[in-house]
């Protein structure tokens, strides 16, 4: 870390570098002087961007920005690994279909969303929305179309889909890998019969001794849903519970920014800034009633479960996990004991 000065009032009493980053300089000491206060930022080298502009310019971009430095060099560092695929025609027609059905296009706003269910989508499609000017507000409480009024890059032409991947602005956003499924557990199988009927009867006809021919599918355990995790091909799996490298193909595409679900709000603000949405159009507010998956939550489910089961379930997320900085739950009996 890198301690600087700035004027206690703001930013605006500071120049810039090209990079977005305040003229600063080491204080001296740990005392602040008047009118300064002390900050702190990591010391990184973040590349040329000029999208925290004077008129712009927070602190929380500017923390936006060195976080998602961060994350570019594990992306590159990763992704620059022999055999890892370069561009979305590199991948298998498989694999690049899915990839091309997750991705959203706004060709008024130039940007690019990959989609991942569970990491605040259905938000995200009502913003788009209202960007193509098909809703008035965010917060109209409409059921959810994901289909209708938007369009992806798999409904366009080639040479379409390669002018606006080297052109527009492309982001998604991301969750700790295991807190996203139990999120899905929870809701698609405590909630949504069609998935109760779809996916958990043939789980239970799977994992439980004595299941009969005909279970409901509504009380799927969470360590049976992890069983049918580890004898799934990720390449196949349900969106809501296939891994984010397969949905967006991070690799591939060379996204600009990569938000975090853990600061949900702050990150997608600042990507409707950036891609300069109108000032009416913030990402909306989460409801009062919704209660998300907590980590104090994943824990005990994760305790609850048998280890070599987790064991088998890692290996399928674990890009998840080491492309986007997420740390490996801790299982151990010291751990879970607390």
């Amino acid at each position: 870390c890198f301690q600087l000065e700035r004027p206690a009032s703001g930013m605006s009493g500071l120049g810039e570098s090209a990079a977005g980053l305040p003229a600063s300089r080491p204080v001296a000491g740990g005392r602040a002087r008047a009118g300064l206060s002390l900050w702190w930022i990591p010391l990184v080298q973040l590349p040329v961007d000029t999208r925290c502009t004077r008129a712009a310019s927070s602190l929380s971009c500017l923390r936006s920005l060195m976080r998602q430095d961060v994350r570019n060099r594990t992306l590159r560092a990763v992704c620059g690994q022999p055999g890892m695929p370069q561009d979305p025609w590199d991948l298998p027609v498989g694999q690049r279909r899915t990839l091309l059905r997750h991705i959203l296009v706004s060709d008024r706003y130039r940007f690019l969303y990959c989609y991942v269910p569970k990491v605040a989508c259905s938000n995200w499609k009502r913003v788009l929305k209202v960007l193509a000017g098909v809703l008035d507000s965010v917060d109209v409480r409409l059921k959810m179309d994901h289909r209708s009024d938007l369009v992806f890059l798999a409904d366009l032409r080639p040479e379409e889909i390669r002018y606006r991947l080297q052109h527009y602005f492309k982001f998604l956003f991301v969750r700790d890998p295991l807190e996203r499924l139990l999120s899905a557990y929870r809701n698609k199988f405590g909630e949504i019969r069609e998935y109760q009927q779809r996916y958990g009867a043939e789980i239970v006809r799977r994992y439980r001794a004595g299941a009969g021919p005909s279970p409901a599918g509504d009380d799927v355990t969470f360590p049976e849903f992890l069983r049918y995790l580890v004898d799934e091909d990720p390449e196949r799996m349900n969106e809501h519970w296939m891994p984010v490298y397969h949905l967006c193909q991070p690799c591939a595409v060379h996204y600009d920014f990569v938000g975090s679900y853990e600061r949900l709000e702050a990150d997608a603000n600042q990507v409707l800034e950036w891609v300069r949405a109108p000032p009416h159009v913030q990402f909306p507010a989460r409801q009062a009633w919704y209660r998300p998956a907590s980590p104090e939550s994943l824990h005990y489910h994760l305790c609850s479960a048998p280890r070599a089961l987790l064991q088998d379930v890692l290996p399928k997320y674990i890009l998840d996990f080491s492309l986007f900085a997420y740390p490996l739950p801790n299982v151990t009996k010291e751990a879970c004991q607390q």
